[in-house]
């Protein structure tokens, strides 16, 4: 099954890793793993109905405390400095790093039983579950981030780059990352959409999201004629916003620093509706995913490291976009005073 925000899609028809599928016809789920990975699912029956409410008891996750990084704080802090010193050295201007935590899976951990959990205690305009175990793919998500919008030949991005507590907290490191990732995202849609027509409507606006406010831009543009979601996933894919830029040199650098495949995490989380034309994929971040084979639920943070970028801050800005969602995954998110189990 698959379920994004109040639409749930049921009846597994098939499941490919070809992406000319999403150009035939019924309604695919998408997932995309960041390192390329690309699962594409249709399904016979999709119909409105409401997230359900948490059920007491549905979700069993891991102790608060049961959960380890792929880098630790000073493996982090020292990764952040590399980064800085490729800056100085002119290899990239911005790079986003990302850590991986882990937890013991408990027996029977549902990820749509998360699903309902995180549309209670961080509703997300990207919320939704994955359910293909037979096909590797559990994946809970609470993205807040677009990734692509299809409207017919009309295609979209939101880039998320820039966190804050609140509105306040937002520096001119985060607005400089933000605008180098716009540029970026120009280009790469660019690459498939028709001369002259891909704009920003919208420059570094904020917006406030559970917790955080992050700042958020739109590029838009019409694809030319025929340009399709080959095309389209070559050009964009992975996102701009949690990679860097240069892209291919961030990509090179993120190979060299991170010891943990990203996976799902960073990648594209969402829907193709063949038969509309429409889509909406989201940026794979805020995401939960079960690794059977290693009996660990996962989750990503990272941050984009600037050469403003001061390593512990960089550090910190990881814990908060992760503090909410691993509390809420343990059942230690407290709401008017009551845990979400």
């Amino acid at each position: 099954m698959a379920r994004f925000g109040d639409r749930l899609a049921t009846g597994l028809l098939d499941v490919t890793g070809d992406p000319a599928a999403l150009d035939s016809e019924g309604f695919w789920a998408v997932v995309a793993d960041f390192e390329g990975g690309l699962t594409c699912a249709r399904f016979a029956h999709v119909r409105e109905e409401p997230v359900p409410a948490p059920r007491p008891g549905a979700w069993r996750g891991p102790a608060r405390d049961a959960w380890t990084s792929s880098l630790d704080r000073a493996a982090y802090t020292a990764a952040v400095r590399r980064v800085r010193e490729h800056i100085a050295a002119g290899d990239v201007y911005q790079a986003n790093l990302c850590r991986v935590l882990s937890a013991p899976l408990a027996p029977g951990a549902d990820v749509d039983a998360l699903t309902a959990l995180l549309a209670r205690g961080n509703p997300a305009p990207h919320g939704g579950t994955i359910r293909l175990p037979e096909h590797g793919v559990e994946i809970a998500t609470a993205s807040p981030e677009l990734f692509l919008r299809r409207a017919g030949s009309v295609v979209e991005s939101g880039p998320i780059k820039g966190t804050g507590r609140t509105e306040a907290d937002l520096l001119e490191k985060d607005h400089a990352e933000n605008v180098m990732i716009v540029d970026l995202v120009r280009n790469d849609i660019g690459r498939v959409c028709a001369t002259g027509t891909v704009t920003v409507p919208d420059l570094c606006a904020v917006e406030k999201h559970p917790g955080l406010v992050h700042l958020v831009s739109t590029v838009r543009g019409e694809l030319r004629p025929g340009a399709g979601w080959p095309e389209l996933l070559d050009a964009a894919f992975p996102p701009g916003s949690v990679t860097g830029a240069p892209k291919t040199s961030a990509l090179r650098i993120i190979e060299e620093l991170e010891p943990a495949p990203r996976g799902p995490y960073c990648g594209a989380v969402g829907w193709v509706d063949a038969d509309r034309g429409t889509a909406e994929l989201a940026v794979g971040i805020r995401t939960f995913w079960i690794d059977r084979a290693a009996g660990a639920l996962r989750f990503g943070a990272g941050a984009g490291i600037t050469w403003g970028s001061d390593p512990e801050g960089e550090w910190r800005e990881t814990e908060l976009k992760a503090s909410r969602l691993l509390a809420i995954a343990s059942g230690e998110y407290q709401e008017s005073g009551e845990a979400l189990t």
